[in-house]
């Protein structure tokens, strides 16, 4: 996801960019050995832009997919490269449709 520009990105900074909770972060964490933040000494998960192109397929998966986690984890294995192009569609296309709606409002 090229769209962002910082480096490094908090958890709740990650969350917010997706609109889930911290908790859910965490929890992937768990579940897929890609998504995989750095971690300082105090235990502080800060997220790459790689992290955040991995979370954007899961959300991918699993919210416009429907698949389960256990689904995803499989998919993201076996195809990454193509399921991340996807989603990075799908986000991209999502915005511009937003955009368009909010010109609509305005007008």
């Amino acid at each position: 996801m090229n769209e962002f520009e910082k480096q490094y990105y908090c958890i709740s900074e990650t969350a917010k960019i997706f609109g889930v909770k911290n908790s859910l972060l965490r929890s992937w964490e768990n579940d897929f050995e890609l998504l995989n933040p750095y971690k300082n000494k105090r235990g502080t998960r800060f997220f790459t832009q790689k992290d955040l192109e991995i979370i954007n397929t899961i959300l991918y998966l699993t919210k416009n997919k429907g698949y389960t986690l256990q689904g995803a984890k499989d998919e993201i294995r076996s195809n990454f490269a193509k399921n991340a192009t996807q989603a990075e569609i799908v986000t991209k296309l999502t915005n511009v449709k937003d955009f368009l709606l909010e010109l609509k409002n305005n007008l």
